[in-house]
C-alpha cells in the first residue's frame, strides 16, 4: 500500500509497516555481563518487539521476536573484523539462503560512523540500499533509503541507570519498524566495546 505517493519500505515484513509516523519507545536492560535485552513499545505501552542475545561476548547473535516470543529475525555479527559485518536471517535460520540483508561499516577506520545496508547476501555491491549516519554512542542516528529519511532519533535518555536505558525512535509512514529496530541493535553492538 502506498501512502501519499510514498512507496513502502518492507524488509522484514509488511505487517511491520504502519500508514502513519510511529514513535517507538525502546528500553534496553543489561541483565548480566553477557546478556542484554531490548523491548520496543508503542506510545500506548503495547509491546511490539523483543530482542535478546549476548553482549560483550564473541557469539554476536541477537534474536528479534514478536510480542508472543516467536522469532522474526536472527542477527549475526562477524567476530574479529574491522568492517563490523552483520547478516540478518529470517526467523531463527542462519543459512545464507535466508539472508534478508547485510550491514557493513563503510570504512573500517572512519571517525564518524557511516553504515551501509544491502538487501542481498552479497555486500560487494557498490551502492547500498540503505545508509545509516550517526551511531548509538554519538547520541543520534538517521536511516536513509537513498536520500529519503525513513527513521531517526536524537537520543535524549529518559533514564540511564542500573543497566537500563529508555529512549524514543521515530519511524516514518510505511517503513518497516522491525527493520529499523534491527539496525538500532546492530548500531548498539558496533558501539559496545
Amino acid at each position: 500500500m502506498t501512502v501519499y505517493g510514498v512507496p513502502p519500505v518492507s524488509v522484514v515484513g509488511e505487517s511491520y509497516c504502519a500508514p502513519y509516523p510511529l514513535e517507538l519507545i525502546v528500553k534496553k536492560k543489561i541483565k548480566k555481563l553477557s546478556n542484554a535485552q531490548f523491548e520496543v513499545f508503542d506510545l500506548s505501552g503495547n509491546l511490539l518487539l523483543q530482542v535478546d542475545g549476548g553482549v560483550w561476548n564473541f557469539q554476536l547473535k541477537r534474536v528479534l521476536r514478536d510480542p508472543a516470543g516467536f522469532p522474526i529475525l536472527t542477527i549475526r555479527g562477524k567476530v574479529l573484523t574491522l568492517w563490523h559485518k552483520w547478516k540478518a536471517h529470517a526467523g531463527e535460520s542462519t543459512d545464507d539462503s535466508n539472508v534478508l540483508f547485510t550491514v557493513k561499516q563503510s570504512h573500517p577506520l572512519q571517525i564518524k560512523k557511516a553504515i551501509n545496508v544491502f538487501l542481498t547476501a552479497n555486500s560487494k555491491k557498490k551502492e547500498p540500499d540503505f545508509h545509516i549516519s550517526g551511531s548509538y554512542t554519538s547520541l543520534s542516528f538517521k536511516v536513509y533509503q537513498g536520500r529519503r529519511l525513513i527513521a531517526e532519533h536524537n537520543f535524549t535518555l529518559e533514564s540511564f541507570c542500573k543497566g537500563k536505558e529508555r529512549y524514543k525512535v521515530k519511524v516514518y509512514p510505511e517503513v518497516d519498524y522491525a527493520f529499523v529496530v534491527a539496525l538500532l541493535v546492530i548500531l548498539d553492538e558496533n558501539d559496545t566495546p
